[in-house]
């Protein structure tokens, strides 16, 4: 059914001559399919942001003589699949930058990897392009081998043109892209005064792994396994919407006690990184006693992980059409005794942040994001909710199981490092009580669904709500049941941008506890 805003947006595009038809697709539901010329997609931004849609993706395909490029809007829980196409040999397309902010390196990793030209957008250095290949090769296209065609040794990227400030006392910081922690590579250039930040710019896609690339081609099985390794650290999350988006193209159903299982992991990754992300929150202002306890519970939360379904982070255990692990009546009451213990430990340890005046001090007003700025940038998950944005796909736009359950959403405006801490808090609290619900209501019968091979260019599209918010894949099969296309828009993406922002005014030695507060990931924004 089409949300009640979908006729006006429409009807509003139709009045500024835009011709719009319908793309029948049944794996994109639950978004609504339409296609438009490339000369009208720039009005398609226009008025979406109008309309108070959110940016969500963007990614493109080859298809031989066009490339066509994706765009994903959502309001209120729905969302509109909007595509278009230009010529392969001198693609133009107007940019949605402007009317979007978290476009911007969506819109020039396509330019770096397609090399589709966006003809108005406001920064047209490349993005994920780091020497690798030459000016006129672009690693997306059919033509371009996945092993790439330039052996040996990338040349150094020294010529990146990095925001330049200038005056009395002012001076540059260029941390990374090796860290001195057991972090991954990125690099982040700081303009600052004395210890205040006026300026900080981010450089990634230092891990570029070709995720999309090597995607091309495989069978259903080995692209679940390859989308569990998107981001390590969301595992669960990233194969769970790679395998939905692969189903709803074949128009499989998950058998009722796999979709329960899916939703029992998924919870489970969310509460180990969030009790992870406090510790480490902790442990960068030094309240060393926070992080061990946070880390001592996340690590008994990992090992009875693996106790369950044989691995600590859940890895390859979402597969295409159910899950390859079950669950005993007797891991059940051992995991329904874990959690009664866990939320009195949390509780307790809260209590105790609570009341330290040293985290009052180092998180209350630090790295603030305002909530106008989180919605302009199309912030997601921890980072928005922290910020008066309350939008979560399990409550928002609900799919099997949480369709069935209620899904509290914490929400917060003061948008600092606290903010963010409390909301990974409640959350624990919040998927403690789902882990319990599902676990009770757990249904019998068979792991797995019965594969349908679909038919040559059946496309579906995955939402899940992984821990760090919205993840988008979305897949398009070719021949023989092989996978021709498949895109993941990890939260990062839409998130890295803010740190940026947040920094603004706070003091160099904050930094790594405003990254930590955010912790984008760097594998899941390279691909």
């Amino acid at each position: 059914m089409k949300p009640a805003w979908y006729d006006g947006l429409y009807e509003r595009l139709l009045g500024e001559g835009v011709v719009l038809s319908e793309v029948l697709a049944a794996g994109l539901e639950p978004a609504h399919g339409v296609a438009l010329s490339s000369e009208d997609w720039g009005t398609l931004g226009r008025q979406a942001k109008q309309w108070g849609l959110r940016f969500a993706a963007t990614w493109a395909e080859d298809r031989g003589e066009v490339l066509v490029v994706h765009a994903l809007f959502e309001r209120d829980g729905a969302y509109v699949a909007a595509r278009t196409h230009v010529d392969k040999m001198g693609p133009v397309l107007p940019s949605l930058t402007a009317h979007y902010p978290g476009a911007n390196r969506l819109e020039r990793h396509i330019q770096d990897l397609y090399g589709v030209v966006f003809s108005d957008h406001p920064d047209a250095r490349r993005w994920t392009r780091h020497q690798a290949w030459k000016d006129a090769e672009y690693p997306l296209r059919k033509d371009f081998p996945a092993g790439g065609r330039a052996p040996g040794q990338t040349p150094a990227d020294h010529g990146y043109r990095f925001l330049y400030a200038h005056g009395a006392g002012v001076y540059e910081i260029p941390v990374g892209p090796v860290h001195a922690g057991i972090i991954e590579p990125g690099h982040f250039r700081f303009q600052a005064v004395g210890e205040t930040v006026l300026n900080l710019e981010e450089r990634l896609g230092y891990v570029h792994k070709g995720i999309e690339k090597v995607a091309e081609r495989r069978d259903i099985d080995s692209l679940a396994r390859l989308a569990g390794r998107v981001s390590g650290d969301t595992t669960v999350a990233h194969a769970w919407a790679a395998c939905m988006a692969m189903e709803r193209a074949a128009g499989v159903e998950v058998p009722p006690r796999a979709v329960n299982l899916r939703a029992i992991m998924a919870e489970r990754e969310r509460v180990a990184n969030h009790l992870g992300d406090i510790g480490a929150i902790c442990n960068d202002v030094a309240f060393s006693f926070a992080f061990y306890q946070f880390a001592r519970l996340r690590e008994q939360w990992c090992r009875a992980s693996a106790r369950a379904f044989g691995h600590r982070f859940m890895m390859d255990r979402v597969v295409p059409g159910g899950v390859a692990a079950g669950l005993s009546d007797d891991e059940i009451d051992r995991m329904e005794a874990e959690i009664r213990s866990l939320r009195a430990e949390v509780e307790a340890l809260m209590r105790i942040n609570n009341e330290s005046p040293t985290l009052e001090d180092r998180l209350v007003t630090t790295g603030e994001l305002s909530p106008e700025l989180a919605a302009t940038l199309g912030t997601l998950g921890y980072v928005a909710r922290a910020s008066g944005q309350a939008f979560d796909l399990r409550h928002d736009a609900p799919y099997a199981p949480y369709d069935r359950l209620t899904v509290e959403v914490p929400v917060y405006r003061y948008g600092d490092i606290a903010a963010r801490l409390k909301v990974r808090a409640e959350e624990i609290r919040v998927s403690c009580a789902l882990i319990e619900q599902l676990l009770q209501d757990l249904p019998g019968g068979p792991l797995r669904a019965p594969w349908k091979t679909p038919r040559v260019g059946a496309e579906g599209l995955g939402l899940v709500e992984g821990w760090r918010g919205e993840i988008v894949a979305f897949v398009r099969f070719g021949d023989d049941g092989r996978i021709e296309r498949y895109f993941p828009r990890d939260p990062s993406v839409m998130n890295w941008p803010a740190l940026e922002l947040l920094i603004h005014g706070n003091i160099v030695p904050d930094f790594p506890v405003c990254n930590k507060s955010v912790n984008g990931s760097y594998s899941g924004n390279d691909l």
